[in-house]
């Protein structure tokens, strides 16, 4: 039998070629499993994905207080703790350049006023109780003489609360500052005359139950008016008590005063 040379050649490449591909053959399912295995073997490590960082605990909270609504700061009113109610009005002219009780010149565009009681200088806040609307005022004169009102407003302090247009406004009095108004002497103003002569006969018929009563001329824009005044009380509270006596009396149209020196 004769062999060639190719014929050596060609087994020796089917011996390569079935060594190298020799895979090929195997079941599909061995074939997977290898391939799998290749795999593995080339890694090296396990792939973690990168963690995001942790996030930094909040702060523990805190209770910060809420600022309080801006509003226009207040004096506070006085340790005296002086407060009244009642109704108050108004005077300009024919006032206006007129001497006021204390001496001063009436001015109505200045924030003053005029009480009965209240010692010259005393510092008052004043409410108008209708809408709230407050100023602030000087006390530098007497009045008003009528028995329902409790204080006499400047022009300009009236227009402040609103009450120029109505005349008068019920109003909360509340001392600021000034001296005690507790301290001084007091009386009963029991009426007011023009004609000096009715004044008077007044003081003669109370003199009899009363002491002392007193003839207190004032001189006002509309004349000449003559005050018959009762008592020296050194309080407003005593002075209150005659004020009631004289009312039991028959004298309605009374009410206490400051008696100013």
């Amino acid at each position: 039998m004769r062999f060639h040379s190719r014929d050596v050649v060609r087994s020796v490449w089917s011996d390569e070629r079935s060594r190298r591909f020799g895979f090929l053959r195997l079941p599909f399912l061995a074939q997977l499993l290898l391939v799998a295995v290749a795999v593995t073997g080339c890694s090296h490590r396990k792939y973690v994905p990168p963690q995001p960082a942790p996030i930094p605990a909040a702060p523990p909270e805190t209770t910060v207080p809420k600022k309080p609504a801006a509003t226009t700061p207040q004096p506070p009113a006085s340790s005296s703790g002086y407060s009244e109610e009642g109704v108050a009005s108004w005077y300009g002219e024919p006032f206006q350049g007129h001497r006021t009780s204390n001496g001063e010149i009436y001015d109505m565009y200045l924030f003053t006023a005029a009480h009965r009681t209240l010692p010259f200088g005393a510092v008052l806040r004043v409410t108008n109780m209708r809408n709230g609307k407050q100023t602030e005022v000087r006390i530098n004169d007497r009045g008003p003489f009528v028995a329902n009102r409790v204080i006499d407003l400047s022009l300009s302090a009236a227009r402040a609360i609103d009450m120029v247009g109505p005349g008068t406004a019920q109003v909360r009095l509340e001392m600021i500052s000034g001296p005690n108004p507790s301290v001084g002497s007091f009386g009963v103003q029991v009426g007011a005359f023009l004609v000096q002569e009715n004044a008077g006969n007044l003081r003669d018929r109370l003199a009899a139950n009363f002491s002392p009563v007193n003839v207190v001329p004032y001189d006002s824009p509309n004349g000449v008016f003559y005050r018959v005044r009762v008592g020296r009380a050194r309080t407003e509270q005593e002075a209150g008590q005659i004020a009631d006596q004289l009312r039991q009396s028959g004298q309605a149209n009374t009410f206490v005063v400051r008696l100013d020196n």
